[in-house]
């Protein structure tokens, strides 16, 4: 009795799974695409000569650099842009020492935003601007005029876009420096 008993589950087992749809489960196979932008302008510009158009940082400046390249430690940095001035340039150069990546230059006149991404596509960048061309740069990679001129004394702003499989979200965070001031 015990025996038909489990024989007779087991068909009714069968039964019941050879009468069940078979229901596919559709697998995307494609990784998701996450591109993440950073974008920065300059740290704070040594103001002492008024007619000097490419001046360095001061020392408050360097003291941001150096602050820039400890929020950024823990995002691994897969390429670094700035324009082709000395402000720019010193306030990457602590990230770009700390994270071994050679420094990129980039027109914010001429560049070509879809190409810029294309290019970045599944990396973290850092972008180091100027007070008018951060926001610009950032308004152009959300497609919106969302983030007015940076003020002239402001260094602490920080723009995040990320690029999630076409999707675009972005942020604009603030950090102040207790960084030596000098001017």
């Amino acid at each position: 009795m015990k025996r038909s008993f489990t024989m007779f589950i087991g068909c009714l087992i069968l039964i019941l799974a050879s009468c069940k749809e078979d229901k596919k489960i559709a697998v995307d196979f494609n990784p998701p695409t996450v591109s993440t932008f950073y974008f920065i302008r300059h740290a704070e510009k040594d103001r002492s000569n008024p007619e000097n158009q490419d001046p360095e940082l001061n020392q408050a400046g360097l003291g941001r650099a150096m602050h820039w390249a400890e929020i950024l430690n823990d995002v691994r940095l897969d390429a670094i842009y700035t324009t082709d001035f000395e402000r720019t340039s010193m306030t990457a150069a602590p990230t770009s020492v700390k994270q071994d990546i050679t420094v990129q230059y980039y027109d914010p006149e001429i560049i070509d935003i879809e190409q810029f991404k294309a290019d970045n596509l599944n990396r973290n960048v850092l972008v180091v601007g100027h007070s008018n061309t951060t926001p610009a740069l950032v308004n152009k990679m959300i497609g919106e005029d969302k983030y007015p001129d940076i003020d002239d004394h402001e260094n602490g702003k920080l723009f995040i876009v990320q690029i999630v499989n076409g999707k675009t979200t972005d942020m604009q965070l603030t950090f102040n420096c207790s960084c030596p001031t000098r001017e």
